[in-house]
């Protein structure tokens, strides 16, 4: 029984180790960039989001019949979530607002997960590759645009 139930789930759990892993990466880069959200973060935020993603897609499939459930849904509620937790970490301190890139950073790592939980591998991939672009080498030509000014 028990292996059956692994067996039988393996591509969904191929698909939260996924979004784990996406995920992860780009809070490993922010580890590394000192950011107050890190690798477990970035990695819960793409987790949960495929997770939900995931029940939100099993629900349809297995109630089509009952009701006319839709999936996006779910999706849009992620989107708000996400965007809640996001603003608690933008932080607005003596004329300067701090966290805005980490809370954008989460956002994205919340749609990694979407994408993730409906299957679609290479967009999560890609979008994760163009995350890390933007957090490492984005950085550094901000960096000159400010001491230019």
């Amino acid at each position: 029984m028990l292996e059956s139930f692994f067996a039988f789930n393996i591509p969904l759990l191929i698909k939260l180790l996924l979004a784990i892993l996406l995920g992860g990466l780009i809070g490993v880069e922010r580890t590394m960039a000192n950011k107050m959200a890190g690798l477990r973060t970035y990695a819960f935020v793409s987790l949960g989001s495929c997770l939900l993603i995931i029940i939100s897609s099993l629900t349809t499939d297995n109630f089509v019949s009952v009701t006319d459930f839709d999936p996006l849904r779910i999706a849009a509620a992620i989107v708000m979530g996400i965007g809640f937790i996001c603003g608690g970490a933008i932080i607005y301190h003596d004329n300067r607002l701090s966290g805005l890139t980490t809370a954008a950073g989460m956002w994205v790592a919340s749609g990694i997960g979407v994408a993730v939980g409906f299957g679609y591998f290479s967009l999560a991939i890609m979008t994760t590759v163009l995350t890390l672009f933007i957090f490492s080498t984005l950085w550094e030509v901000e960096e000159k645009f400010k001491k230019s000014e």
